[in-house]
């Protein structure tokens, strides 16, 4: 698979963004905006990844 690659590093990525989300979450007082925008590229990363294992 030629995009395996890409695959994996948008995995590790995506990762990356559910631990930092987590991590704000868990705060006594989380920023909601920080949440949410991290949220949002967590979603562009799963759709991106999506799109590459459709493509092959």
């Amino acid at each position: 698979m030629m995009h395996a690659p890409r695959v994996r590093a948008l995995e590790s990525r995506h990762a990356d963004l559910e631990t930092r989300i987590a991590a704000e979450g868990n705060r006594p007082r989380p920023d909601h905006e920080a949440i949410t925008r991290l949220k949002r590229e967590k979603l562009h990363l799963k759709e991106e990844m999506e799109k590459l294992r459709r493509a092959h």
